[in-house]
């Protein structure tokens, strides 16, 4: 245990980490708009080029997306693992200013003190949950090739989870720690998941994914939700809370990632009724009306 808590806490360059303009790869705004622009101009792209060869069937894709779940499981396994370790290494490490300022480890959760710089660990683990939203940003063009609808609603929550971790970057904006943790932690159900039904376990496709992923979306949307209504109630009592115009824009960011969220469900219970094919990350699930008694075949689209 403290071989690991060294790896993902304790060694130098961890520790040492500055979010820097000329060091960090990634960390210029310059680089930011370019990756979203060339992100949409790829997806642009390839969605024309499918729809201009007259192709209407899902391009076979074979393990590649169970490869990249996989991928994104383990890293955001690490991610969570590492910010947790390093949040409590920071709370040991600092314990006596707070006393000071009588700031407690779940205020310091929520709301960075005024002046708070990005660097450390946290601020590490904070940079890799960036670059692993890059990594995420594959799964678009795995639903292109899928031929799945809801193009502009995924381009546009990608794009916005880029630009937020950005943001928490830029600006050490308070929040970020809990952020990150309940994302991870959920990246981790979800991932886990679907690479669980990319390579054909049994069972997974009726019991574990469908109930998974909305779970972890709900729960994630309701810990963001508590979260922000305790940063503004710091920021109001304890004088401020360190990148607050980011968390303002964070919070616009998550409202319209809400009314998403809630769209496609709706739209999905409506779907359901009437026998139609659903779609998600994962495939279209055919949802069909329950026979005499009572139960329902779910079919997963490969």
């Amino acid at each position: 245990m403290m071989r690991i808590a060294y790896w993902l806490a304790e060694h130098p360059v961890i520790v040492g980490f500055r979010w820097s303009h000329a060091q960090s790869w990634g960390s210029t705004w310059s680089f930011l708009f370019s990756a979203i622009a060339l992100y949409l101009s790829l997806s642009l792209f390839l969605h024309l080029v499918l729809h201009l060869t007259g192709r209407r069937r899902p391009v076979p894709l074979g393990p590649l997306p169970a490869i990249h779940s996989l991928a994104m499981a383990l890293a955001s396994a690490a991610i969570f693992a590492g910010i947790l370790l390093s949040s409590v290494a920071e709370i040991r490490d600092t314990r006596w200013f707070w006393r000071r300022t009588k700031t407690t480890p779940f205020q310091w959760l929520l709301c960075f003190p005024i002046g708070t710089r990005p660097a450390g660990r946290v601020f590490f683990w904070s940079y890799a949950f960036y670059l692993s939203r890059f990594l995420h940003l594959l799964r678009t063009f795995f639903a292109i090739l899928r031929r799945r609808p809801r193009a502009p609603a995924r381009l546009f929550s990608h794009s916005a989870l880029v630009c937020m971790s950005f943001l928490w970057l830029e600006f050490s904006q308070s929040f970020q720690v809990v952020a990150i943790l309940s994302a991870t932690l959920a990246h981790v159900v979800v991932f886990g998941c679907r690479f669980w039904v990319g390579v054909g376990l049994p069972g997974a496709a009726a019991s574990c994914l469908p109930a998974a992923v909305v779970g972890c979306q709900v729960a994630l949307l309701g810990c963001n939700l508590v979260c922000h209504l305790g940063v503004l109630l710091l920021h109001l009592s304890k004088g401020g809370c360190n990148g607050i115009g980011a968390w303002v824009f964070n919070s616009v960011l998550n409202a319209a990632l809400l009314v998403l969220f809630v769209d496609f469900h709706v739209k999905r219970a409506v779907g359901r009724r009437k026998g139609l094919p659903l779609d998600d990350d994962y495939g279209s699930v055919h949802c069909h009306p329950t026979n005499n008694s009572g139960s329902s075949e779910p079919n997963n689209e490969q």
